[in-house]
């Protein structure tokens, strides 16, 4: 979602594909088979034979997590496989279901989970919880926010859909919703790379206190995309004109006009500040690279280098640590290692319920409260400050904060949710832009079309293993409204 950008200013022209795009089956294909995989573990929990109910919470919590996954894979995918999957050997060529039905399904093992949860029948999982340490009112809000989530991604369905969705919001009047981050922590640490927060051991540093340099070489490869940059510092860069001089820029493209002058208090927790040549320090904001722009050309100015561009900052590696001040790898190793994993931030969840008090007023309310507490708990996650000036700043600010018509306070949630969401679940702003169409985002120099994806391909193993039931597609069906694309963006 043109959040992060290659750092074309040591490694050339990186993520050609990405940015042109060229979608195949061989385009991040782990999500498909690492997901399956994943979701397969909670179908054996669900399936284990328990004829005295001993394991009926464990069983639910697992039907909570599969449907919080199979979601992102359909919603990736479309259609795929479900009745017949997650079986390991009994089954290696299962039929393909259609979304629809599968959002079904999702939704109706979410309401059975959180009834055998009520039934206070079974063990209480306690520590081996590793989400909610066996507190199950919490994991019943974790699964109505997740049913919440499925149901606003069907805001556009017409029809039966229809009907269905909006049955299903009524059952979610008076239900409570998670009221913090959902994590979770099976006991990270950085005694082993192992044993690392994930998301750390890629992106940021080894358990060593090294930085990764095999495969994408990830901390040193991204850097902030331009756009990101320019949302965040209030519509304003500064271009080197030497080596002790910088001009000020402000970006003239409508996209950016919403922002102007209004600096985000996160743009220094979601990435570095950089200090322009010639500036002084209180000047210092987020310096991007325009995705596929190379050094000398506009976005990627010639007079930086690699190491004058932003990078992912404290408030993405340590969450709201702020006693740590420093991004070098022996200062934020040991708590970047044991940081929890976030399955569902505070934030999102705010501003599913802004959007549901939005569009289905008779069933939600508080909209506006909603909206700007989804912008504060952002703030709260990542370790910022000024939350309440900056709401105030953009609600006189039609797209950007809460004021306007209904389709500019739409397009103010998914902006905030978009700049929430960055570096924690950025997938969820892929949807909600297949979805609503914002916030707008610019496409790449190098894009070789007008429209971005609005799905993936089948990767190449589901071709080879289930041949006689994947769909055939093209990469043209990728980019046009067709069967292939997932029923709710239609």
């Amino acid at each position: 979602m043109n959040s992060l950008a290659g750092n074309s200013y040591s490694f050339g022209t990186p993520f050609v594909d990405d940015y042109t795009p060229n979608i195949t089956s061989g385009y991040n294909s782990a999500i498909w088979d690492a997901m399956f995989r994943q979701i397969t573990n909670f179908q054996t929990i669900i399936d284990y034979n328990d004829p005295n109910g001993q394991y009926k919470q464990f069983k639910a919590m697992s039907m909570i997590m599969k449907a919080y996954h199979v979601q992102i894979l359909t919603d990736l995918y479309g259609d795929m496989p479900y009745t017949e999957a997650f079986k390991r050997e009994l089954n290696l060529s299962p039929k393909y279901d259609k979304g629809e039905d599968i959002y079904k399904a999702s939704i109706a093992d979410l309401e059975s989970a959180v009834q055998l949860i009520n039934s206070g029948t079974g063990a209480n999982p306690g520590s081996a919880d590793v989400v909610f340490g066996g507190t199950m009112p919490s994991w019943i809000a974790f699964a109505n926010t997740i049913k919440l989530r499925y149901l606003i991604r069907m805001s556009n369905v017409t029809g039966e859909m229809a009907t269905y969705r909006d049955q299903k919001l009524a059952t979610l009047a008076g239900a409570t919703f998670s009221a913090s981050n959902v994590t979770m922590n099976p006991g990270y640490s950085s005694t082993s790379d192992s044993k690392q927060n994930p998301w750390t051991n890629y992106w940021v540093v080894l358990s060593s206190g090294a930085r990764p340099v095999s495969g994408n070489q990830s901390y040193t490869l991204y850097t902030a995309s331009e756009h990101i940059a320019l949302a965040l510092n209030g519509n304003k860069r500064y271009i080197p004109t030497s080596a002790t001089t910088s001009v000020e820029y402000n970006d003239p493209r409508d996209v950016y006009q919403k922002f102007n002058g209004i600096k985000d208090g996160r743009s220094g927790r979601l990435f570095t500040l950089i200090t322009p040549a010639g500036r002084d320090a209180t000047e210092a904001t987020v310096e991007g690279v325009r995705q596929g722009a190379t050094p000398g050309q506009a976005g990627a100015e010639a007079g930086r280098t690699g190491n004058t561009v932003s990078r992912f900052g404290l408030g993405l590696i340590v969450g709201n640590n702020t006693t740590i001040t420093s991004t070098a790898p022996a200062d934020i190793v040991a708590a970047a290692s044991a940081k929890p994993v976030v399955l569902l931030s505070k934030a999102e969840t705010e501003f599913l319920l802004a959007e549901a008090a939005l569009r289905y007023p008779a069933v939600f309310g508080n909209d506006k409260g909603h909206f700007e507490a989804g912008i504060t708990a952002s703030y709260s996650y990542l370790g910022a400050t000024g939350a309440a000036a900056y709401i105030t700043s953009i609600n006189a600010v039609p797209k950007l904060g809460w004021t306007g018509s209904n389709d500019n306070k739409l397009e103010a949630i998914m902006t905030q949710k978009w700049i929430a969401l960055t570096g924690i679940n950025p997938e969820q702003s892929f949807f909600d832009y297949t979805r609503t169409g914002y916030p707008i985002t610019p496409m790449a120099t190098i894009a070789t079309g007008t429209v971005k994806p609005n799905r993936l391909i089948y990767p190449t193993s589901e071709y080879a293993s289930n041949a006689n039931n994947v769909p055939n597609m093209t990469a043209t069906d990728v980019f046009t409204k067709n069967q292939f694309t997932p029923f709710w963006a239609r």
